[in-house]
């Protein structure tokens, strides 16, 4: 299955596309939409539209994951995170893809096992999730890929439930970092 996991801003937006067949991940492509900076809100979003449909044209992905609001003091930019996950919600469902959600903790513990990791940390098991060398990556990309790993992990034909430990490492070698 291919999975494009979306980290919206209205400044950077963070995309990634990766594989998962076997209990194996594979990054297809991870990057950044840098928005120009104008204040009207509206090209914003169109670039981000456009940039994310040219994506699901050119990757096919087979579902999108998406990373729910944060919600800080800043009510501006919470609003405006919301504008870039509405045109995410839309270009996913203009494009007929099963779209599902997932919140900063349940994304940062599905990687890292700890829901309050730091950006660093996410950064860290993405990299070793994905066999991914490149030490100048931006935190929205590395965030992106994480959503899509969240989606991965949470999916019912990823692995089925192992009753512990053990028996989940027997089951999956290739999930065990060493």
């Amino acid at each position: 299955m291919r999975i494009l996991g979306v980290d919206p801003g209205t400044i950077v937006t963070g995309y990634s596309v990766v594989d998962y067949d076997k209990n194996e991940l594979t990054r297809v492509i991870s990057g950044i939409i840098k928005i120009p900076s104008t204040k009207d809100q509206a090209p914003r979003l169109q670039k981000i539209y456009n940039e994310l449909d040219k994506l699901i044209k050119q990757f096919k992905p087979d579902e999108f994951a998406l990373e729910t609001a944060f919600y800080g003091k800043n009510v501006q930019s919470t609003l405006k995170i919301g504008y870039a996950r509405g045109v995410s919600m839309l270009v996913a469902t203009h494009n007929n893809l099963p779209m599902k959600e997932y919140s900063p903790r349940e994304i940062k513990k599905s990687v890292v096992g700890n829901g309050g990791a730091s950006k660093e940390q996410v950064q860290y098991m993405v990299k070793k999730l994905l066999a991914v060398s490149n030490t100048k990556m931006k935190f929205d990309e590395s965030d992106a890929m994480a959503v899509a790993i969240c989606h991965a992990f949470k999916t019912n034909t990823f692995s089925k439930k192992s009753k512990n430990w053990k028996e989940f490492i027997k089951e999956n070698p290739g999930r065990v970092i060493d």
